[in-house]
Formats: C-alpha cells, sequence, structure tokens
C-alpha cells in the first residue's frame, strides 16, 4: 500500500487540475472571461469567505515549501508552488505531497 501512496497524491493532484478547471472553463465559454470569473469570487460573503480560505491555504502550501529543507534537495517539489497559484491549492497540495512520498519521504517508503 505504501508504494501505491504516492500514485495516489497524483491522481488527486490530476483531479484537482482537471475538475476544477471544467468548472471554470464551462463559465468562461458562456461568454464570460477571466474579469466575470474574478467578479463571480465576491458575489456574496460565502464566495468571499471562501476565497479567502483559498488564499490562506496556497500562501500556507507556499511558506512550507520553501521553508521545508528537504525541498532545497529535492528541487522539483518547488512545481508545486505554480501549481497551487494557476491551478488551485487542490492541484499544488497534492502534487507537493506526491513529490514528498515519491522517494520514500513522509514515511512512504517504510
Amino acid at each position: 500500500m505504501r508504494r501505491r501512496l504516492p500514485l495516489l497524491f497524483l491522481a488527486l493532484a490530476a483531479w484537482g487540475a482537471i475538475h476544477p478547471m471544467a468548472w471554470f472553463v464551462a463559465y468562461m465559454r458562456q461568454g464570460n472571461g477571466l474579469g466575470e470569473v474574478i467578479d463571480a469570487w465576491y458575489v456574496n460573503a460565502s464566495t468571499t469567505g471562501l476565497v479567502w480560505d483559498l488564499t490562506i491555504a496556497a500562501v500556507s502550501l507556499t511558506l512550507w515549501v520553501l521553508l521545508d529543507p528537504t525541498t532545497w534537495r529535492d528541487r522539483v517539489r518547488l512545481v508545486a508552488i505554480p501549481a497551487t497559484f494557476c491551478i488551485g491549492v487542490s492541484c499544488g497540495l497534492p502534487l507537493y505531497i506526491y513529490f514528498a512520498t515519491r522517494k520514500g519521504g513522509l514515511d512512504g517508503g517504510a
């Protein structure tokens, strides 16, 4: 099972990239541009709260990636930062965990 753990996180990263993006693309295909997508993030208190929740999670993940000393021995983990801000936390977090577990890190190889 532990050998499959990295693949589980890679699958979650792919899902986190594809599924939310499908909703954004569908919304933009309705004639809404990126500006309208951003406006929709602030349409009510619930969506604004969600935006702030995800922003705080993205900043926290970025700080963890940058401050984790093992990242600097395995720089490919830095890919999680642009994945987080260009795609979303639902992609960036499992992608980082994938990179951290693929070589036996995070007790993935025990």
